[in-house]
């Protein structure tokens, strides 16, 4: 429970939906009871869930070898070792090497290329388990040699969204569920549907606590802190937010939000009112990215409020983004700079420079995915 290597069972406790209906998203508040493993968490910590993969999937990856569901591998049911021990998502090039000695000809030559990485059809990027096994039907391996060649299942880690001092022994996540098609199928993220659909309350999850190296409210609770999380990536400042409410002295708490739709993807909009109410969040920004005919978002918000975020910051604010690293974060970076050149007096340069030493000093931490 406290690595990757020794997860423990803790006790599924529920789930609900957090968008309205109408929305394009499905994202689930999930909450687990922590106290069977005797685990515990700060805020900022991650939570390492191995997820099961959907039955329907490995029941379909049995017919297509024509195996037995209950051929034994290591102590239990291929069906079960599918669903429980195997990745499935992508094809790994052992899986096609050996495809590669169970055809011939053009398929064999097919095979060899797909191993290597080469794409000879341009559909390697759809090729998961299934898919692979679908290209070259009517093989037909030992399902202990399948298994050998397949990888192992990997735990996923979610943000904590709740604070431990909230409600002790039990832990929340902010899930958006993946599914999208692809090849002609619907294609699950794997952890996303688990916590989402399939796993049924009371059920046994096997998890760990991540500790965040590098991500964490300032030691001294006055400091104010500005967060920005769109999306899921309000996880762990609903944590932050939950933990200085309980906590005497806490200073000022800005939060920028932004999702698609206000009127159904505001999470936990009632939850951020009483914060407000009770004065542990002191500043809420909203950005909404459909709602208008403008696509407004968290790193708009910054630029338009940027004399008071430079204020914040020159009285000594941390800063916090998570949430997507390929765009947004940087997208962040980048609209902090500016706000540092439009209202701090910072040349570009300087501003860079400014960035690079709250990093260093822990002022400006990341948790991104």
């Amino acid at each position: 429970g406290r690595s990757r290597a020794h997860p423990l069972a803790a006790t599924f406790a529920g789930r609900r939906r957090l968008n309205g209906a109408g929305s394009e998203k499905v994202t689930n508040h999930v909450e687990i009871d922590l106290r069977p493993t005797g685990l515990d968490y700060v805020a900022g910590d991650s939570l390492g869930i191995v997820p099961e993969n959907d039955p329907a999937l490995a029941d379909a990856i049995i017919a297509a070898i024509g195996a037995p569901a209950d051929f034994p591998i290591a102590g239990k049911t291929l069906r079960e070792a599918l669903i429980a021990d195997t990745a499935l998502s992508s094809a790994p090039d052992g899986l096609f090497e050996m495809i590669s000695f169970l055809t011939g000809g053009e398929r064999r030559k097919k095979a060899l290329a797909l191993a290597k990485g080469e794409d000879p059809d341009g559909d390697a990027a759809a090729l998961d388990v299934l898919a692979a096994l679908e290209k070259f039907p009517g093989i037909r391996p030992d399902p202990e040699a399948l298994m050998e060649v397949l990888e192992p299942l990997q735990p996923r880690l979610y943000s904590i969204s709740s604070s431990p001092k909230t409600r002790p022994g039990f832990v929340t996540l902010t899930v958006d569920t993946v599914r999208y098609e692809m090849g002609r199928r619907v294609r699950l993220g794997v952890a996303s549907t688990y916590l989402g659909e399939r796993i049924a309350e009371g059920a046994p999850v096997k998890v760990y606590v991540q500790r965040a190296h590098g991500f964490a409210l300032p030691p001294d609770p006055a400091t104010p802190i500005v967060m920005v999380g769109p999306g899921t990536g309000i996880a762990p400042f609903r944590a932050f937010l939950e933990e200085r409410a309980l906590t005497p002295g806490a200073g000022r708490a800005w939060l920028f939000f932004g999702h698609q739709r206000r009127a159904t993807d505001f999470f936990y909009e009632d939850e951020l009112s009483d914060l407000q109410r009770q004065g542990a969040l002191t500043r809420l920004s909203t950005a909404w990215s459909r709602d208008g005919g403008q696509k407004v978002y968290v790193q708009d918000r910054m630029r338009g409020e940027g004399s008071e975020l430079a204020g914040w910051l020159a009285q000594g604010a941390h800063f916090y983004v998570c949430g997507d690293a390929k765009r947004m974060a940087k997208d962040v970076e980048l609209a902090l700079g500016d706000v540092l050149q439009a209202h701090a007096g910072l040349s570009a340069d300087d501003a860079k420079a400014n960035i690079a030493a709250m990093k260093a000093s822990g002022r400006y931490q990341a948790d991104v995915y």
